[in-house]
């Protein structure tokens, strides 16, 4: 049994050799020295490539810039013309039409149901204005207002509201109780 526990499962430390022939194990053996050197030549062309087109890529961005410049295009422009353009895009759109189209009938709708509500409600209070329980209820304010009047102004009934107000301002201070009388019950 203790033969098995060697490999993967053996319990003793890797030796100094072994860390040895570890570190010499080369993973990319497959690649010879005239391949290696052909690949690091191409790989520094590359980067020669890269760094020659970074270079005329800042230069016509440079250009761009003072073309620009000299056609006065700000970022504000370019801005508002790009705000523009995606606000047409957006407007020109299915999905913009689509809803556009859907709110429209939507209000259309809501419209035509508020207009019925406010047609039925008006129709209501004109039922009920004709209706008998409301006739009788009005007949009994006139019917008070009327003995108001008469008791307040001392006339029988006609007379706008400003006229029994000041009737019934003046029948009060007639009613008050002059300074003598509470400068008697003070002695």
């Amino acid at each position: 049994m203790e033969s098995r526990q060697q490999g993967l499962l053996d319990k003793e430390p890797l030796k100094e050799v072994d860390e040895d022939m570890v570190s010499e194990v080369d993973l990319n053996n497959t690649v010879t020295e005239e391949e290696r050197e052909e690949m690091e030549n191409e790989l520094t062309k590359l980067e020669e490539e890269i760094t020659t087109l970074k270079q005329v890529l800042a230069s016509k961005e440079k250009h761009h810039l003072e073309l620009k410049q000299k056609l006065g295009i700000t970022p504000l422009c370019e801005l508002r013309q790009n705000f523009t353009k995606s606000w047409y895009d957006m407007q020109t759109s299915t999905a913009y039409k689509k809803t556009s189209e859907s709110l429209s009938t939507a209000g259309q709708r809501t419209s035509a149901a508020f207009s019925n509500l406010g047609n039925t409600i008006s129709r209501k209070f004109g039922d009920m204005r004709n209706s008998p329980s409301f006739k009788s209820f009005e007949e009994k304010v006139e019917s008070t207002v009327s003995n108001i009047k008469s008791k307040v102004g001392g006339t029988g009934g006609a007379g706008s509201f400003e006229e029994v107000l000041s009737s019934a301002a003046q029948a009060s201070s007639q009613d008050t109780p002059t300074n003598n009388v509470t400068e008697n019950s003070e002695r």
